[in-house]
């Protein structure tokens, strides 16, 4: 009797350590994100900040296509795991196993990202395949569990980062000016057929893949972390510069910036749930690719937005912002075309970033609806509306 309690007593700190993968359609609504996903979070920032510390030694168009190749591989192997643990994981060792693995893979590929297009390419073709190996084993073992209703899109994701996985190992054997192409057709391609993968499901199995509660804040963290690095890139540069009024005005005008592509997120887009349709989260998830990439954060801020509640619910206010938004990314990308001064670029772009926010308040005055604007101030806002601010 008293080896049998034992026994049991096993048994259960086992399941509470080493679970199996939650089956499709079994998230709780009430998860929250854990600071282990958080942790996973900052580690993969890392590695867009070693692109961007690349980029910014070598601005040119090689080297911001060489940046955009390289976010894109990174974001989605992120984006790929975050589903993935949203889906199927747990607060448990067998997670905390799994996104070390990751995160030792992820610390590879961070070593090597400053010559990725060069004489390290190899090495982070093979890290890279790596971990797309281990992401499609995890997919593969949640798959054995599913019910017959999700088996085809469980069968593609794992197919899908398989054929990732080894051809980006593969271009370890091409020369190094054909790499970052070939990575980029890798991009195009998953994109491509993550898209077809959500068009073609099913209402059921659609439903397992509208963005959650969990998700939207996920998404929502990783864009602060990689709007934080805006503020790293500040306090380095000041570092390293002779301290100046101007140095000390270039800096802070650049935090202004940074501050303002937080503002426009969060104002119009950030922390809000997409509508519970598949394209609407199609647009939410692939838009945060473009959002964490784009000096212009605008423009992509507003791309999110058509996929929220709100844009139909205040259509009087969501369009105009949304076509005020694509002129102040244009215009920021003529004035950085410009060259200008860095002090006139940086208070150019400053005074770009407030001109939808200006609108938007001004709009939200002058209406007689009262209802919510897609202003939050900060606030967390509940998922069908924007809470107020500037009124």
């Amino acid at each position: 009797m008293r080896d049998e309690s034992r026994w049991q007593r096993w048994a259960r700190v086992r399941r509470s350590l080493w679970q199996p993968p939650r089956p499709h359609g079994e998230a709780p609504p009430e998860r929250v994100v854990g600071p282990l996903e958080l942790f996973y979070d900052l580690v993969v920032v890392v590695l867009v900040a070693q692109a961007a510390h690349h980029l910014a030694g070598d601005l040119t168009w090689g080297g911001l296509g060489e940046f955009t190749v390289i976010f894109t591989l990174v974001w989605i192997a992120w984006a790929n795991g975050s589903l993935h643990h949203e889906l199927h994981g747990h607060e448990d060792a067998r997670a905390r196993g799994t996104f070390l693995l990751q995160i030792v893979v992820l610390a590879a590929m961070g070593a090597f990202i400053p010559q990725a297009g060069g004489a390290r390419g190899a090495a982070f073709a093979i890290a890279a395949g790596v971990l797309f190996a281990v992401l499609a084993v995890l997919w593969l073992l949640a798959a054995r569990g599913d019910r017959p209703e999700y088996r085809r899109p469980s069968r593609l994701f794992v197919i899908g980062t398989a054929a990732c996985a080894l051809l980006l190992a593969g271009t370890a054997l091409l020369s190094a000016g054909a790499r970052v192409p070939a990575w980029g057709l890798l991009d195009v391609a998953y994109l491509v057929g993550y898209t077809a993968v959500i068009l073609t499901s099913t209402p059921v199995q659609a439903s397992a893949l509208i963005v959650s509660d969990a998700l939207t804040e996920r998404f929502g963290a990783f864009t602060i972390i990689v709007l934080g690095e805006t503020f790293t890139g500040v306090v380095a540069g000041l570092s390293g510069e002779p301290v100046s009024g101007m140095t000390l005005a270039l800096g802070l005008v650049a935090v202004v910036v940074g501050f303002g592509a937080w503002w426009t997120y969060f104002d119009f887009a950030g922390q809000r749930r997409p509508r519970p349709e598949r394209r609407a989260s199609l647009r939410w998830v692939l838009g945060h690719l473009p959002l964490t990439a784009a000096v212009a954060a605008m423009g992509a801020a507003m791309l999110l937005a058509t996929s929220l509640p709100d844009w139909d619910r205040h259509r009087g206010r969501y369009q105009p912002l949304a076509r005020i938004c694509a002129a102040v990314a244009a215009a920021c990308l003529a004035v950085a075309a410009a060259r200008p001064e860095p002090l006139v670029l940086g208070l150019a772009l400053v005074l770009l970033f407030s001109i939808p926010w200006v609108f938007a308040v001004a709009r939200r005055l002058a209406s007689e609806d009262r209802s919510p604007s897609p202003l939050p101030a900060g606030t967390r806002p509940e998922p069908s509306a924007g809470a107020d601010a500037g009124g």
